[in-house]
C-alpha cells in the first residue's frame, strides 16, 4: 500500500455539484487537475472542506475513486475517513485500503469526547481493524471538532504508534503545535496545520511540516511554502497579506466561497453546496471579484474569468 512523507502544501479538494445538487463528475476530475496544476505536495479528499458529512458513503467511494484516478500517479492522495461511527470509520478505511492507499485523515466523532483515553481507544481500535494504516489526527476546533488539547492528543499519539501525523487547526493553532513538537513520540513523524492557512506563517516558523488549507487559491499557498522554505520570508509574508482578505471571507462562507473562487477561475460552473452556507448576494460577490482581481498577478494554475452573478 502507498505511503509517502507528508511535507508542504496539501489542499482538501471540494465536492462540485451540479445545478441539482448531485455530484458532479466532470468537475471533480476538474478540480484534481488544477490542484496538479499548482505546485501542491500531495492533496486530501474527502474533509470536512469536502462537504464529507454530506456524502453517502457510496458518493464518497465513487468520489475518492474519480480522485485517484485522476490522479494518475502525478501527486499523492490522502483518503479521509471521518464518519459519526467507530463501525462506519472502519468501514471508511477498509475502502481506502481496497484502493492501494494507507494513508487515512480521520477526526473523532464528537460523542467520544474529550477523554485521552476513550479518544485512544477510539484510534486504537482502527489500527486493530486496519493492519498498516497510517493515521493523521485531525484535531478541528469546536463545534466541528472535538478540540483536544494538546496534552490530550500527545497523549493518544503516544498510545497509537499508528497515528504518524497530526492537523492540528485549533484556533489558534499555533501554541498547540509548538507544544506538540516539543513533546512527540519517536513514531510522531510531524505535525500540519489547517485552519484554511490563515495561521500558515506562524504555524511553519513553529516547526510544521505542512498546511492542509481549501484547493482554490492552491497555487499561491504552495508559492509562498516555497518561500518560507528558501528562507524568502518576506516574499510569503506579502502572499500572505494579499491572500488573506480572501480567506477572511472563506473563515464563514466555507466551501461556498472555495466554489465561487473556482468559478472565477474557470474550474467551476457554480457555488452549489449541500453544507448549509447561506448564499451569496450581489455585494458579496462583488467583494470577491474585487479581491480576486487585486490577486490576479498571482494567479499561476488557471486564469481569472469574469462570471455572472
Amino acid at each position: 500500500m502507498e505511503s509517502t512523507t507528508i511535507q508542504g502544501v496539501w489542499p482538501v479538494l471540494c465536492t462540485p455539484f451540479a445545478a441539482d445538487g448531485a455530484i458532479d463528475r466532470a468537475a471533480m476530475r476538474r478540480i484534481v487537475g488544477f490542484a496538479c496544476d499548482s505546485a501542491v505536495q500531495g492533496v486530501v479528499f474527502p474533509g470536512f472542506a469536502s462537504e464529507v458529512d454530506d456524502l453517502t458513503a457510496t458518493e464518497r467511494f465513487e468520489l475518492l475513486q474519480i480522485v485517484l484516478d485522476e490522479l494518475g500517479g502525478r501527486l499523492p492522495l490522502i483518503a479521509g475517513a471521518s464518519a459519526p461511527t467507530l463501525d462506519e470509520v472502519i468501514a471508511r478505511v477498509r475502502e481506502v485500503q481496497s484502493l492501494g492507499l494507507r494513508q487515512v485523515m480521520i477526526q473523532a466523532p464528537k460523542a467520544i469526547g474529550t477523554d485521552a483515553a476513550a479518544v485512544a481507544d477510539f484510534y486504537a481500535a482502527i489500527a486493530a481493524a486496519c493492519p498498516g494504516v497510517e493515521i493523521i489526527l485531525q484535531n478541528a476546533p469546536a463545534p466541528r471538532g472535538s478540540d483536544l488539547s494538546p496534552a490530550a492528543v500527545l497523549a493518544v499519539a503516544a498510545a497509537v504508534p499508528e497515528i504518524r501525523y497530526v492537523k492540528e487547526e485549533t484556533i489558534p493553532s499555533g501554541a498547540p503545535i509548538s507544544a506538540i513538537l516539543a513533546d512527540a513520540p519517536g513514531h510522531l513523524a510531524g505535525v500540519m496545520g489547517g485552519g484554511g492557512a490563515r495561521f500558515v506563517i506562524d504555524e511553519f516558523l513553529r516547526g510544521a511540516c505542512g498546511a492542509m488549507p481549501a484547493v482554490e487559491i492552491a497555487d499561491i499557498h504552495a508559492r509562498m511554502w516555497q518561500a518560507l522554505k528558501a528562507g524568502r520570508e518576506a516574499e510569503a509574508r506579502s502572499l500572505y497579506e494579499r491572500t488573506l482578505p480572501l480567506l477572511m471571507i472563506q473563515s464563514h462562507a466555507r466551501m461556498r466561497l472555495t466554489k465561487r473562487v473556482l468559478m472565477l477561475r474557470g474550474i467551476l460552473d457554480n457555488d452549489m453546496v449541500r453544507a448549509r452556507i447561506p448564499p451569496f448576494d450581489a455585494r458579496d460577490i462583488a467583494e470577491i471579484q474585487a479581491l480576486m482581481d487585486r490577486i490576479a498577478d498571482l494567479l499561476v494554475a488557471a486564469p481569472l474569468a469574469r462570471v455572472a452573478a
